[in-house]
């Protein structure tokens, strides 16, 4: 299909400085997970302590997000992308003191560095709504599922170049000038949402916070495509994800350095990045929901595959594959929530969206070191994979609207 040029996101200024946002904080992020869990481990040497770096975001994450969402729909949008871009910056700068050395002794940083991280969660929380509900704000609706292709390829590069950018700085430079890296990334994004200029209809809901609440997670539930997208990314990101024991892999099984860690961390996103590419010219509308079912099963095989190959360039080629299958899905999740969310309830909707979606990666990071200290490394992985598996073939069976979904249903 050829691209209407008169409908392209990428002709509208206000949506590219909101993508300059994403990227960039995505750098920051992804530098910064990068260099936590090499830091960590370097100290540590358990395959636990990794897990405990998810858990260390996901509470505080948890317990914010759902008041954030709030804060969006009722607040001024803009306002809380700078806070969460300051805030990683600051923690960046923190951390970079903690492994000069300025601070702490290192038998006594991880406490202080789990503690950094939950500093992490709670600006997450407000990331993801502010940027899906100024999203629906600069863009018109026809554009939204091209734009979504755009964003998550935007999104993708964050996540391929931040792991390799992360990678090379601990190997050339040190922990500390990576984590110097990673402020350097929060504040560029901090500058992008500053220089966004949009108009914010005002809020003329009243309702109260928690009843305002409730009035997103009943909009989520009673509809069955979204919570059945929502589920199915969930359950395969808590089983299927095998990125917070790479560190381990690394290690013990490839036997590579930082430089390597940084190559298999941006593999899955490469992946993600050409499917992001071509769907922005080609979108999904036909048999979007057995598309997204299809890619979700071949996600969790690929991770299989991960775990039983034991050439770290054939790991880095599956997990590219895992990171295709992971692209469709996210680019088909993110179309249908844009398009199902009525605009005065984005941020509410994106906050409960990051629960199921954001939280579970950092819950996979535990329920990974947990199966990998209890079962081994590889069969840990294999049964993460299984379970990804199944639970395609549960979401099929349970929600029959998402399964035979076409896109055009929904404009």
């Amino acid at each position: 299909m050829p691209v209407d040029d008169s409908s392209y996101p990428l002709r509208n200024a206000a949506f590219l400085r909101l993508l300059a946002f994403r990227v960039s904080i995505t750098f920051s992020y992804q530098v910064m997970a990068v260099v936590v869990g090499w830091h960590i481990f370097q100290i540590t040497h358990d395959p636990l302590s990794l897990g405990l770096i998810g858990l260390a975001e996901v509470i505080p994450y948890f317990c914010t997000a759902l008041f954030a969402g709030y804060a969006v729909d009722h607040y001024s949008r803009r306002m809380f992308g700078i806070m969460a871009s300051i805030v990683l910056t600051i923690n960046a700068l923190v951390l970079v003191a903690i492994s000069s050395g300025w601070l702490l002794h290192e038998s006594e940083s991880p406490l202080f560095i789990y503690g950094s991280i939950a500093c992490v969660g709670f600006a997450r929380a407000f990331i993801g709504p502010s940027y899906s509900a100024l999203f629906a704000l600069v863009l018109p609706r026809q554009q939204f599922a091209r734009a979504a292709s755009i964003g998550s390829a935007v999104l993708q590069t964050g996540l391929v170049l931040g792991p390799a950018i992360g990678g090379g700085m601990i190997a050339w430079l040190g922990i500390s000038a990576a984590y110097g890296c990673s402020a350097v990334f929060a504040l560029v994004a901090a500058v992008a949402m500053v220089s966004l200029k949009v108009r914010q209809p005002p809020a003329t809901d009243n309702t109260p916070v928690f009843a305002s609440i409730g009035q997103g997670l009943r909009f989520v539930f009673n509809n069955q495509i979204m919570l059945g997208a929502q589920a199915l990314d969930m359950f395969a990101v808590l089983f299927g994800g095998a990125v917070a024991m790479l560190p381990m892999f690394i290690h013990d099984v490839y036997n590579h350095g930082p430089e390597g860690l940084g190559i298999l961390r941006a593999a899955p996103a490469l992946g993600a990045i050409a499917t992001g590419i071509w769907l922005t010219r080609h979108p999904i509308n036909r048999n979007a929901g057995r598309i997204l079912l299809v890619a979700v099963a071949g996600f969790g095989l690929s991770i299989i595959a991960f775990a039983l190959s034991g050439n770290f360039w054939l790991a880095a080629f599956l997990l590219m594959i895992s990171g295709i299958c992971d692209g469709v899905s996210v680019i088909v999740r993110s179309t249908i929530m844009q398009l199902v969310t009525p605009d005065e309830m984005r941020g509410r909707v994106s906050a409960i969206n990051g629960i199921f979606i954001g939280s579970s990666n950092e819950l996979g990071a535990f329920e990974s070191g947990m199966a990998a200290r209890l079962l081994g490394l590889v069969p840990s992985v294999i049964f993460g994979g299984a379970m990804t598996i199944a639970v395609v073939g549960a979401v099929a069976g349970f929600a029959p609207k998402l399964r035979k979904l076409s896109m055009r249903d929904l404009y």
